[in-house]
């Protein structure tokens, strides 16, 4: 959501001269003025991409993998209910992933939409399995994607779930091909999800790395699906940043491991008073549990 500045109060603010005016006094009241709240619903850039994004994003992977989610296994119906009140409430990032099986639903739940009002962000499985063979780089995936999603343009696409600090060699052909449909502006931004501590260090350092997926939360831990201690990971998401990568924080609820409101509350302190991340991904579930984390992370940020 767009705030203004306090130089662009002050311009507003001259005489019909065109000066600026910088008396004690109004720089006051531009501060008393100055909006002072913090919402998982405002609009902020994604490091330097230049895409702006809401700071909450709606999650369609819970549970996923194989083809299939939680929230897919919900239905088209409950499905697009849950998008549609995300979308009203602000929260316009569409978190997918090929392997959770969501672009469809969310195609359909966002079909009347206008495209400019959301952002479309999925990632690329890499690796063969039972359920997929992939083509070893990106545009055939992406062509794909686009189809499923009836869209001319990914604004973020990743390579899904690196689990080592090989993956830059690994996937080398991937990243090729992402840059190439970057350069083309099929794609926005490209960059990919860690799962592994040291995957997470190559990414934080990378320089063909716009966006990482990052898991964090409070407790850290394998238990809490953290790729370290919080403290290990907090250091290379610092680290990151001040790299200008774009962080996006995952599994800040323990990818359901933290389920008492104190836990919770405890974890969104703690990523976002330490300023880890440009925005979160979180796979709410309903409507209410929209509701119920925006009103935490406002209410976590006031206190």
């Amino acid at each position: 959501m767009t705030q203004r500045t306090r130089r662009d109060f002050l311009k507003l603010s001259a005489g019909s001269a065109g000066m600026l005016v910088a008396a004690p006094a109004l720089l006051e009241a531009v501060d008393a003025a100055r909006p002072t709240g913090y919402a998982g619903n405002d609009v902020v850039p994604l490091g330097r991409t230049g895409i702006r994004v809401s700071r909450l994003a709606q999650g369609t992977g819970f549970h996923g993998g194989r083809g299939a989610s939680d929230h897919t296994r919900m239905g088209q119906d409950a499905f697009e209910r849950l998008i549609r009140h995300s979308v009203d409430e602000g929260v316009t990032f569409m978190d997918m992933a090929d392997s959770y099986g969501s672009h469809p639903y969310v195609m359909k739940a966002l079909r009347d939409v206008p495209r400019d009002k959301f952002i479309l962000s999925s990632k690329i499985w890499p690796r063969p399995a039972d359920w997929i063979t992939p083509s070893g780089g990106a545009k055939r995936e992406v062509d794909r994607f686009r189809r499923e999603l009836n869209t001319e343009r990914l604004d973020v696409c990743l390579i899904h779930l690196m689990t080592d600090a090989q993956w830059p060699t690994e996937f080398e052909r991937i990243r090729d091909e992402l840059s190439e449909l970057k350069d083309r502006g099929v794609v926005g931004a490209v960059g990919v999800s860690c799962h592994d501590l040291g995957a997470l260090k190559v990414a934080s350092a990378h320089p063909w790395v716009d966006v990482i997926f990052a898991r964090i939360n409070y407790k850290g831990g394998s238990e809490n699906r953290c790729d370290g201690t919080a403290d290990e990971v907090a250091a290379v998401l610092k680290t990151a940043r001040r790299n200008g990568k774009a962080v996006v924080g995952m599994k800040i609820f323990g990818g359901g491991s933290l389920v008492k409101p104190e836990e919770r509350d405890a974890s969104l302190q703690f990523v976002l008073s330490n300023d880890l991340v440009d925005m979160m991904t979180i796979g709410m579930k309903s409507p209410t549990e929209v509701d119920d984390t925006l009103a935490r992370i406002a209410r976590v940020r006031a206190a």
